[in-house]
């Protein structure tokens, strides 16, 4: 644990490292655009800055052909944010950035538009996360015992619900509550034990929204490197991306990394 926080103070310590985090963080992006926002940098130097953040676990590499796109992965900033910052002193933590944005902004319009729906609007998230456990472990929590983790919910609120997860092709990862009620929260189409999955599935989005997400599972010294990707376009509303990038950090990062680890 100690090793891979160098790596990741490392990786942060250099401006142009922090500032293609906040490029990766909009969007993918491949290595030739990446150096478009340096003109003054060489395509060597956007490579080698690349390589340390990689070495930190902060970009994912995906090979597309004869192009390496690049993939922010926010999971090491969570754990991070969980061994310093914690969720009750995140809170007022907040609220002080909150209150420091409002002094910054000088008396001007602080009010907030949020545009509700956009067509066409498409996102894609890409995750990892290292989990200290055998791989048919990790995927048996993953599937067979996601009930014992999974934390969200789409059952109204103060009302009881179970999860059930049959991964087989065909198979479903359903909640449900009451006597009829309940929800889908993907169909599978494709295993391949303990080493992938994937589901199709709205993950609490409404509408005309087509989503998919894949699990990967590869092993690594003893445990489980664990890849997440997710996949989602059509009416897509604003906040949707953010709000799935937080809450798989928050699921695989920390729910079911620490239940395999500690079970």
């Amino acid at each position: 644990m100690e090793d891979e926080l160098s790596g990741l103070f490392k990786a942060l310590g250099h401006p142009i490292r922090r500032r293609i985090l906040d490029i990766l963080k909009e969007s993918a992006k491949t290595t030739g655009e990446l150096n478009e926002y340096f003109p003054e940098v060489s395509r060597y130097a956007i490579m080698k800055h690349l390589t340390i953040l990689e070495e930190g676990n902060l970009v994912l590499v995906r090979r597309e052909g004869k192009y390496r796109r690049n993939f922010l992965n926010a999971v090491p900033l969570q754990e991070m944010h969980n061994r310093w910052v914690g969720k009750y002193m995140g809170s007022a933590a907040n609220s002080l950035l909150n209150l420091r944005s409002v002094v910054e902004k000088k008396g001007g319009d602080l009010a907030m538009t949020v545009k509700d729906q956009e067509q066409g609007r498409a996102f894609r998230i890409e995750q990892e996360v290292l989990i200290e456990a055998p791989r048919e472990q990790v995927f048996k929590a993953l599937t067979e015992r996601a009930e014992d983790w999974w934390e969200f919910r789409l059952a109204p609120k103060g009302v009881p619900s179970q999860f059930t997860f049959n991964p087989v092709p065909g198979g479903q990862f359903i909640e449900k509550w009451g006597e009829n009620e309940g929800a889908v929260w993907g169909n599978v189409y494709f295993v391949n034990a303990p080493e992938e999955i994937r589901l199709q599935g709205h993950l609490g989005m409404q509408g005309a929204v087509n989503s998919s997400y894949t699990y990967r599972l590869k092993e690594k010294d003893g445990a489980t490197l664990l890849q997440l990707s997710h996949t989602a376009s059509g009416v897509i509303q604003e906040n949707w991306e953010q709000e799935h990038s937080e809450g798989w950090k928050y699921l695989l990062g920390t729910l079911l990394k620490n239940y395999v680890e500690q079970k």
